[in-house]
């Protein structure tokens, strides 16, 4: 039966694990540049109704070095364009295919997809959720401590998709996540509860500082990735005390590490000097997308959990 990755709880708890662990070894191959074709003769179509760096790049690199081949989609390229219906794509998709990752404005089409499609759908990213960033963050907190059990993730800023999925990541990796966002801006209460159900520690916090206090990592991400100039200026009235500056970083542990998925607004969400800082991992998270979505794209297409 094929498997769609459209939330990161579509894994369970074990394959999650697998694919950290995976994602660690092909990142080893490669430094050899003795890289197995595991997806030989394998073809990904990449939909993209967002504009990408990291996840496109990412992707087709991916599918490269694991020996298949992906396609660059948009919809202005597809008769999605025109207005076909996602169900008569899904289906043609599917008969061409061996797997489609979807970038979209809104996750409902990413699941009407899936349930059409006969074949594995990935949410590259939606309204709703950002699997695949979160699995290469994991991966990159993994890296730096050695673990993830027991550790204190803190997020900053908005809550928007990436931390949706990181609140599910704190249950399968065993981190406690501290939340600190403008009222208002909360991230999906269903979620949390998810999470916490399945073993996730989630607190939240009014006060960045105090989420921050002792914190191992300091999470932020854009405030304004949509929306016109005058919602713009609004939200950065309102988010204005959650910068992740030098004072911010102080308050947390002395080895702790700072993160942002990116693109960032410099001097919004987060500083030049923290984010080019000595406790940066920036760009160990861009370059571990790779690697995760290696891992995720060998075990939809070879099954090998």
């Amino acid at each position: 039966m094929k498997r769609d990755i459209l939330s990161l709880f579509d894994l369970s708890s074990d394959e999650f694990a697998w694919v950290i662990d995976q994602a660690l070894e092909l990142k080893e191959e490669r430094k050899t540049a003795l890289m197995a074709p595991y997806c030989a003769g394998q073809t990904l179509g990449m939909i993209f109704e967002k504009a990408s760096t990291r996840t496109r790049i990412s992707f087709e690199v991916g599918m490269y070095e694991l020996g298949g081949h992906a396609i660059f989609l948009t919809p202005q390229d597809m008769q999605l364009g025109r207005g076909e219906e996602i169900p008569d794509t899904a289906r043609v998709l599917s008969r061409y295919l061996s797997a489609i990752m979807i970038r979209s404005n809104h996750h409902q089409t990413i699941v009407d997809l899936a349930t059409h499609a006969s074949i594995p759908v990935i949410n590259g990213l939606s309204d709703h959720e950002h699997p695949c960033q979160i699995l290469a963050d994991v991966l990159t907190i993994r890296e730096h401590f050695g673990k993830t059990e027991g550790l204190s993730v803190t997020w900053v800023g908005d809550g928007n998709n990436v931390c949706n999925s990181l609140i599910l990541a704190s249950a399968y990796a065993g981190f406690e996540l501290h939340v600190a966002v403008p009222k208002g801006y909360e991230p999906d209460m269903k979620l949390v509860q998810q999470s916490k159900s399945a073993g996730g520690k989630i607190v939240f916090f009014d006060d960045p500082k105090e989420a921050a206090f002792n914190a191992d990592v300091l999470y932020t991400d854009t405030w304004v990735s949509m929306g016109s100039e005058d919602e713009t200026a609004a939200r950065k009235k309102i988010f204005a005390a959650y910068t992740v500056n030098e004072e911010l970083v102080a308050a947390a542990n002395k080895k702790a590490i700072v993160m942002h998925c990116l693109p960032a607004h410099r001097g919004d969400e987060i500083t030049d000097g923290v984010m080019d800082g000595t406790q940066s991992a920036v760009w160990d998270q861009a370059e571990n997308r790779l690697h995760a979505q290696k891992a995720l794209l060998l075990f939809l297409l070879n099954n090998k959990s």
